[in-house]
């Protein structure tokens, strides 16, 4: 594990999407995945939608080939409509204020890896998605985000508790393009739990404690007065 992670150190580099055609890059390989691959969202060679004008996104570029294999998004709450501001919003009755603070919670959303592009790379699929978890990390930090919620396959979660990366459920698995589960975390102790199983995931989601402060540490101790 140690040497692949490594691996995907070295060969993948995770980006803020800042710019214009930066974001068309992200929209680009969620069509991708989402409308070809997966065949059940419509576009026309981008994948677009209403959450887009308030989120903000990470992609994740192959240093080898210079090509876009992954990307995730941050769907940021909105004071104007405080019970319509994240996707998780239109699947779930349950109200969020029960589990996180609105004002400091993003929506882990859009999480894409291309199938295609990450079998000509001979990477696992596992591994990319932490890649793309070190860029919701370095976004959280910036953005002042202290939660996450989302809604997720139960797969992808196994895939992330193997690496320590434990979301809390919301009620019980919903039927949305598959089963799914809504679910959250408070950042602080997901990555307390990672720094305390999996150094080397805490390691690579933190770049090495740059972006996220470790446990017990002055910079924490800061971040949460």
């Amino acid at each position: 594990m140690k040497a692949d992670l490594q691996v995907v150190q070295e060969r993948f580099t995770v980006q803020v999407a800042n710019t214009p055609g930066l974001v068309r890059e992200a929209h680009r390989l969620r069509y991708q995945v989402y409308c070809v691959e997966n065949d059940y969202l419509d576009g026309d060679g981008l994948e677009v939608d209403e959450f887009d004008l308030h989120s903000h996104h990470v992609i994740m570029r192959d240093n080898v080939t210079g090509e876009v294999v992954g990307t995730v998004r941050l769907v940021l709450w909105q004071q104007g409509m405080p019970e319509a501001s994240f996707p998780i919003q239109q699947v779930t009755l349950a109200s969020l204020r029960h589990y996180v603070p609105l004002r400091t919670t993003a929506e882990v959303s859009r999480f894409a890896v291309s199938k295609a592009r990450r079998d000509l790379v001979g990477v696992k699929a596992g591994l990319l998605r932490l890649v793309l978890v070190q860029g919701l990390v370095r976004l959280s930090a910036e953005l002042g985000i202290s939660h996450w919620v989302a809604v997720m396959e139960p797969g992808l979660l196994r895939l992330l508790k193997g690496s320590s990366i434990h979301f809390n459920p919301i009620g019980k698995p919903i039927e949305y393009h598959g089963l799914r589960q809504c679910c959250y975390a408070k950042i602080d102790e997901l990555l307390t739990r990672v720094y305390e199983d999996r150094p080397k995931v805490w390691d690579l989601l933190t770049d090495g404690g740059t972006l996220w402060p470790a446990p017990g540490s002055l910079g924490e101790r800061i971040l949460a007065a």
